[in-house]
């Protein structure tokens, strides 16, 4: 079998496809991962083989063009959960950039099957013109779920350029890494996946062991907000709140592009371009911006969390953790030092989050593993 995988060139989109990637793999199949240039380096991280398709699109400041305002800045609290005619342009732009190349590449490689993350819109046109089945791979909570009504009119034309008439965005089958009292319902052929953290090729940097106090938390802020604006990287002001209540230890989970942003505040343990999955399990809090892969870390690892989210997806996700009572959520504006400190306090001596997450941890160890559903796409080709 000959499994391409297709996600547009960002970074967390790629790591969520890399285990059911390297179970197919070791299951003695070939695969590809294909992206726009610019993700060529990470993907050879991986140690995976990449093919490069279309061309780089500027998805920084895309993104730009829709992170949430603030209530000073809309004189309105911002919403709990995101919503995206902008982000839908971004991810058009995306497919519009990699599909003419990811056609010729699905057919000359001989693809048996496309596997793609939700927002890479070529994998499903790509692997229609080619006649293979299309996998959609999400990442987190399923947020493409309320796109269903537009996106078929928006990827039309495009697919008809490739002699596809319909094109279903949403696949034949959707892996599934998200618990399932995470995810919002769904109406498709869902196959459950247990999550298995993959979080870059950085070298495993595991806390020491806790000392007296009233417990130890993880302040991360993910990839994507340092890159948009450093003033919207919230990792320093929350390490200042947090500092100020007695008792807590502060783990720093930082990439080396963000290590200047968080200075060096006194008692703060630094841990620079360290995998979040090893950080994490030794924590008893995570203070983090809602991105998908570090809510399903903290899950794995049964640890309750506060989230601040800025963009819709963060918004999106973070909606959700509040809804299973597995954690608590601030907008930005919410974000002040006295009440950062008085969630954080609150989460980490109330067991009623903790026993929430730790719900949610078993419904994730319970799910097939990345090698069953490897498997399962083995009879899905087959037939």
């Amino acid at each position: 079998m000959r499994a391409l995988f297709v996600t547009w060139a960002w970074p967390s989109h790629l790591y969520a496809l890399v285990p059911l990637a390297w179970a197919i793999r070791a299951a003695g199949h070939e695969v590809l991962v294909a992206s726009q240039p610019g993700l060529m380096d990470e993907i050879t991280r991986t140690g995976l083989a990449g093919a490069a398709v279309g061309a780089d699109v500027d998805a920084v400041g895309l993104v730009r063009g829709y992170v949430l305002p603030s209530a000073d800045d809309a004189g309105q609290q911002a919403p709990r959960t995101g919503k995206g005619p902008r982000a839908m342009q971004m991810f058009l732009a995306h497919a519009e950039s990699m599909t003419d190349d990811l056609v010729e590449l699905t057919k000359s490689w001989g693809a048996d099957v496309v596997v793609y993350e939700p927002t890479a819109l070529a994998g499903p046109i790509a692997a229609a013109a080619a006649g293979v089945p299309a996998v959609r791979h999400l990442y987190g909570t399923d947020l493409m779920l309320r796109a269903r009504p537009i996106l078929g009119d928006l990827l039309a034309p495009l697919a008809a350029r490739h002699g596809v008439s319909t094109v279903d965005p949403y696949g034949a089958f959707t892996v599934d890494p998200t618990p399932g009292s995470l995810q919002v319902p769904v109406d498709y052929r869902r196959l459950p996946m247990r999550h298995v953290a993959f979080c870059g090729a950085g070298p495993a940097r595991v806390p020491p062991a806790s000392g007296s106090g009233t417990g130890r938390v993880c302040v991360t802020w993910g990839h994507t907000m340092a890159k948009l604006d450093p003033a919207k990287f919230l990792a320093p002001q929350v390490i200042d709140a947090l500092s100020a209540e007695p008792g807590i230890e502060i783990v720093a989970a930082v990439s080396s592009a963000q290590r200047e942003l968080v200075g060096s505040p006194d008692g703060v343990e630094i841990l620079v371009d360290a995998s979040l999955d090893d950080v994490v399990g030794g924590c008893d809090l995570v203070v983090a911006h809602g991105g998908a892969g570090t809510v399903l870390t903290a899950i794995r690892h049964a640890v309750p969390m506060l989230l601040i989210p800025q963009l819709p997806d963060h918004t999106g996700h973070a909606a959700r953790v509040l809804a299973t009572g597995a954690g608590e959520v601030l907008t930005r504006d919410q974000a002040t030092g006295e009440r950062i400190r008085k969630e954080a306090a609150r989460l980490l001596a109330d067991e009623t989050p903790r026993k929430a997450v730790q719900g949610l941890a078993e419904e994730m160890r319970e799910a097939p593993t990345p090698a069953l559903v490897a498997r399962r796409l083995e009879e899905i080709v087959s037939r």
